[in-house]
Parts: C-alpha cells; structure tokens; sequence
C-alpha cells in the first residue's frame, strides 16, 4: 500500500481547490491567538457574522421599536417558517412536518410520548447501549412513567449497529424504537430507511435523532417514509449556544400526535384563552411555550447560509475531510499507539473522526491547553469534528502536526 501525501503542499492544494473555502470569511474571527484548529465544531459551530447583525436588528427595532407588536407582525410564525426551511434544505421535509420547538430533550420526550401512544396495547420500547445519554434517560423514564419495558440493542459503541442487530429485539409488542442517525462517539452512519422499514414491518414507530446528521449529510425523512425526528441546530447549523432544537412529525400522524406539554402556543387559538386545551392543527400542535425568539435567529441564518452552500456539496467536503485526517492519522500517529474508531468508509461516516488512545483524557486537556480544540469522549476517544463550512485542510493538518509533537 502507497503511503498518502501528508504534506503541506497537498493541504495547500486541497484548500485551493475547495469550493465551500469563501464561507468561512462568513463566520466571526477567532481572536483567541492561540487558537490552532478548532475541531469542537459537531459539539459547537462557530457564529456567522449574519447572526450578529442580525440580532442587533431585533433588539433595536423589532423588539426596541415595535416592541410587543412585533410578536403579531412577524414573530409567532417563526417556529413553521424556520421549519420548512430547514426541512427543504437539510431534511428532506415537505412543508408543514418540521417545527423549531423546545431543546433536543423536550422535542425527544414529546415525540417518544406521542409514539407510544400511536401504538396503544404495546409496552416496549427499543434503544441502543450505546445511543447518547439524553437518549437512553429518557426512554428509561419514559418507560418508568407509562410502565413500559426496555429493550436493547447491544451496540458496540465504536462500530454501531445494523438492522440485523436491530431486528433481533423489535417484535409485536415494540410501540417505538429511538435511535441516532449519526453515532456521537465514532460518526458511524446507520441506515435510517432499512431501519424505519424493519420496524414498520413489526407494526412500531421509529423516533430518529438527528443532532449529529443535520446540516453535515442529507436526511431524507420524507423518503424513508419517517415517523418522527428531532435535533439540535447548535451544531452543523451554527445556530449558537442554546439555541432551540427541532422536531419533524410526519404529515400522517399529526392529526393524532398526542402532545404530552400542553402549552398555550400550541393550542388552536392562542389567544382565545379558553378553558380547556384544544390542539392546533398540523405542526404547531407540537409547541408548548412562548418560542425563543432571539435564538431561533442563529437558526435561521444558519439554515440560510446552508441552503447557499448546498447539502450536496457539504457532504462532499465532510467526506473528504475526514479522509484526509485518516490520511495524517494513518502517517502520523498511528505508529504513535492512536487507532482510528470511526468507519474508513467516506459512506458510512458522519462528520467527525475519533481517534482512540490508551491515554487519550491527558491528551485531550493537554491538547487543549495548546490550543487544537476538541472533544474527548470516554473512555479513551478523540474527537475530532469537521464542520465543512469554517474547516479548512491546513488547519486540520496543524492540528494532527500538534497532536503528533504532543502523543511524541
């Protein structure tokens, strides 16, 4: 096997060529000098210029100038509009099935709820060992609330799961199986199609979690014939910290979804005050509280400047970045004691790399503190994320350069 070309003249090369490289001067400067790389991008994306102005636009005149009037001009309808936009440009969504609602555990929580209870008479529920924490919580309590069990798959948190394993614990009695389209740990792909297939055979609900998928690969809900799917939009979608998530009900069970948090801004007429809950019908019946208005900002510019760029060609780039720090990791480190834990295949890869090493908590801090930014995930995993729209290909190889100099 031919060593790649690790040098500086191909990082060069690759990022002359790339067509995504414009966008990251639509991004904030890091001021922080120290700052080598920075890979946390999949935990936290970096904040658009567009944001900011923006947000100065709300305060000193939609909410300084129009004050509360603005809630009726152009505020309220935020949630379904952002919704749509983001299901064209990165779900596969027609309009009317995403909605911006909540954080990624309350969209989890109302979506499992409303799945169970599409499927009365049955008491399991499906997850994955390895899904992420909020995942796994939520499904425990959820089945200890409504007296359900838990089944799960066995997963191997680096290699993930496939329908096989997936197929051996949904049957007759699963009401909703809850999964991640992009493992947290090693950016393992599952098939979101096969899966939702196998478990529609066995008459149950699929919830999908989209958090590391969203705004790095296309997801095509509508065409996989999804039930539900929620996501954070801090992430790929560089939406800012805290920004709210959302969550996706497919057109065919909106009449039924059976919302658990029955708040007055999902109610059919909002203002009507009325003495007993009726849902709003379509999407909206999947909100609660007042939406947040100044972070739903970050989302939309976020969605904006993903439907310019293209999913396509983001894809494109997250594959070929993480080929290249498998490249630099097959070189460098390698013979340094790192393995590679996520999929060499540019197809079964979401949009980090993690390297495993025996050491790998010491390093991450060390690493750090030097200024390549990234994730460590336990028990001995770095994560390396490749957000395509502000990543450059020098600056990932200055930051294996520094990892190498570090692990030495």
């Amino acid at each position: 096997m031919t060593a790649a070309d690790t040098s500086l003249e191909r990082a060069e090369a690759l990022d002359a060529a790339d067509e995504l490289a414009a966008f990251r001067a639509r991004f904030v400067p890091i001021s922080d000098p120290g700052v080598v790389a920075y890979l946390d991008g999949n935990s936290l994306g970096r904040p658009l210029l567009a944001t900011a102005e923006r947000l100065q636009e709300v305060v000193v005149q939609e909410w300084g100038s129009r004050l509360i009037r603005s809630w009726g001009e152009r505020w309220l309808t935020l949630p379904e509009e952002i919704g749509d936009e983001l299901g064209r440009v990165a779900l596969g969504a027609a309009p009317g099935q995403a909605i911006v609602a909540d954080s990624t555990s309350v969209c989890l929580y109302k979506t499992i709820r409303a799945a169970v209870a599409l499927r009365p008479g049955r008491d399991e529920l499906v997850t994955d060992t390895a899904n992420f924490p909020t995942d796994r919580f939520l499904v425990e309590s959820i089945a200890a609330e409504l007296g359900l069990t838990v089944r799960w798959i066995d997963a191997d948190p680096w290699a993930g799961f496939g329908a096989e394993q997936v197929a051996a614990v949904v049957g007759p009695r699963t009401a909703a199986v809850v999964l991640s389209h992009v493992d947290y740990r090693s950016a393992a792909i599952a098939d979101l199609a096969g899966i939702t297939r196998l478990a529609h055979e066995h008459g149950a609900l699929v919830v999908w979690d989209l958090c590391h998928s969203v705004g790095c690969l296309p997801v095509e809900l509508d065409a996989a014939g999804a039930d539900f799917a929620v996501g954070c939009t801090y992430k790929f979608l560089n939406a800012g910290p805290g920004a709210p998530a959302f969550l996706y009900v497919a057109a065919r069970h909106q009449d039924a979804f059976g919302q658990p948090i029955t708040g007055w801004i999902g109610a059919a007429d909002t203002f009507a005050m009325a003495a007993h809950y009726e849902p709003a019908p379509g999407i909206r019946r999947a909100l609660s509280g007042t939406p947040p208005v100044l972070g739903m900002i970050g989302v939309r510019e976020g969605v904006a400047l993903l439907a310019e760029a293209g999913i396509t060609r983001v894809r494109a780039k997250a594959a070929e970045l993480g080929r290249w720090v498998l490249d630099l990791a097959d070189d460098w480190l390698v013979p340094l004691g790192f393995t590679i834990a996520s999929p060499r295949d540019d197809d079964r890869r979401g949009g980090h790399v993690t390297l495993r090493h025996p050491d790998a908590e010491r390093l991450s801090a060390l690493l750090i503190e030097h200024g390549v930014i990234i994730d460590f995930r336990r028990p001995d995993g770095i994560r390396l994320g490749l957000s395509p729209l502000t990543t450059g290909f020098a600056e990932v190889r200055r930051a294996m350069a520094r990892i190498r100099e570090l692990a030495a």
